[in-house]
C-alpha cells in the first residue's frame, strides 16, 4: 500500500507541475482537479472515507465552478514570461517544506500503530473506553460523530450544504424576460 501511495503522490506532483507550466488555462484547471482527486483517493486508501467524500464533493464543485469560469471568459492562454526570481523563491519554499516534511515523517510512529497507546489522555482513549456507556451507541464512529463531536459534524454538513447552494446559484440558468424557464 505504501508503494501505491508513493505512486499517487508522484502523480499528484506531476499534475501540479503541469498546472503551473501549461499555457492553456483549461488544462491548468483540469490538472489542479487531478491533484484534488488524487488527494481524495489517498484519503480513501489511508482509511478516512469521510474525509475522502468531503474532498470529492468540494473538488467536484470547485472544478465545475473553475471550468465554468474558464470557458465563460474565453481566456485560453497565459501570456507573458514567468518571473524567474518568483519561481526561485517558490522553489526554495517548496524545498524547505519538503525538508520539513521528511524531518516530521522521521518522528512519526510506525504506520498502523494506534495513537492511543502513545498518549494516555488522548480523546480517542476516552471515546473508546466510555463511548458505549455515555452514548448508548454500539458503533463508536456513530458515537463520536453524533454525540461527542455533534457540533463539528453539524458545521461540516452546513459548509457542504452552503457550498452546494453557492454552486447552484452560480451555475443556474437565467431565463430570458417574457419566457418561461422550460420553453
Amino acid at each position: 500500500m505504501v508503494n501505491l501511495l508513493v505512486l499517487l503522490l508522484v502523480f499528484m506532483i506531476i499534475a501540479a507541475i503541469i498546472a503551473i507550466w501549461t499555457r492553456d488555462l483549461l488544462s491548468a484547471v483540469i490538472a489542479v482537479g487531478a491533484v484534488g482527486f488524487g488527494s481524495s483517493v489517498a484519503f480513501l486508501l489511508l482509511g478516512a472515507p469521510d474525509v475522502a467524500i468531503t474532498q470529492i464533493v468540494v473538488e467536484v464543485l470547485t472544478l465545475v465552478i473553475l471550468i465554468r469560469a474558464t470557458i465563460g471568459r474565453g481566456v485560453h492562454t497565459v501570456s507573458g514570461t514567468r518571473d524567474v526570481s518568483g519561481m526561485a523563491v517558490a522553489g526554495a519554499l517548496v524545498l524547505l517544506l519538503l525538508v520539513f516534511a521528511v524531518g516530521a515523517a522521521g518522528v512519526l510512529p510506525p504506520f498502523g500503530s494506534p495513537a492511543v497507546a502513545r498518549v494516555a489522555d488522548a480523546p480517542a482513549a476516552t471515546y473508546l473506553e466510555e463511548g458505549l456507556s455515555r452514548t448508548g451507541a454500539g458503533n463508536i464512529v456513530t458515537a463520536v460523530l453524533l454525540d461527542f463531536r455533534a457540533y463539528d459534524t453539524l458545521g461540516e454538513a452546513t459548509v457542504l450544504f452552503g457550498a452546494i447552494l453557492g454552486a447552484m446559484a452560480l451555475l443556474r440558468r437565467r431565463s430570458k424576460p417574457g419566457k418561461a424557464q422550460g420553453e
